[in-house]
């Protein structure tokens, strides 16, 4: 029988030579590995640190302690918006319903208005005709009220 041995001078390769390419591929691969560990767990001590500073910002527990249905209220605004009622009809109703609400008062401080405006203007209108009769309406003078007019 024969044997033949490769002679690691003549370029070819024994087999101590090619075990240790295959520890440097699998070094190397170990290496990637332990280096996207190490990034993995930086990026979540990143995010960890993220959250804690968030939450230490805005001081939840001590806003649900002082107000504690205003934060349910809030919580449930946000479930709503981000469960997607955002874009719905039921959202457009009670837009308007909201608008509706607070418009309310200044159309009501306007009628308000506009009925003492109409009520002063019948006062003096009877006032002026009181005038003319010579009913002597205590105006006296140049023939109007005294005081200024709405």
């Amino acid at each position: 029988m024969t044997t033949f041995q490769s002679n690691p001078g003549n370029g070819g390769q024994s087999a101590s030579d090619s075990q240790t390419q295959g520890n440097q591929g699998q070094a190397g691969f170990g290496h990637k590995v332990d280096r996207i560990g190490t990034d993995a767990q930086q990026l979540w001590d990143d995010a960890r640190g993220a959250v804690t500073d968030l939450r230490d910002t805005m001081d939840l527990k001590g806003r649900v302690e002082r107000n504690p249905y205003l934060m349910v209220a809030a919580a449930l605004g946000v479930g709503y918006v981000l469960g997607g009622g955002l874009f719905t009809r039921t959202t457009g109703r009670i837009l308007r319903l909201g608008v509706r609400l607070a418009a309310l008062p200044m159309v009501k401080d306007e009628l308000i208005g506009m009925a003492e405006a109409a009520l002063h203007g019948v006062e003096v209108g009877a006032g002026r005709v009181s005038n003319m009769t010579g009913g002597g309406g205590g105006t006296g003078g140049a023939g109007g009220p005294q005081g200024s007019q709405v």
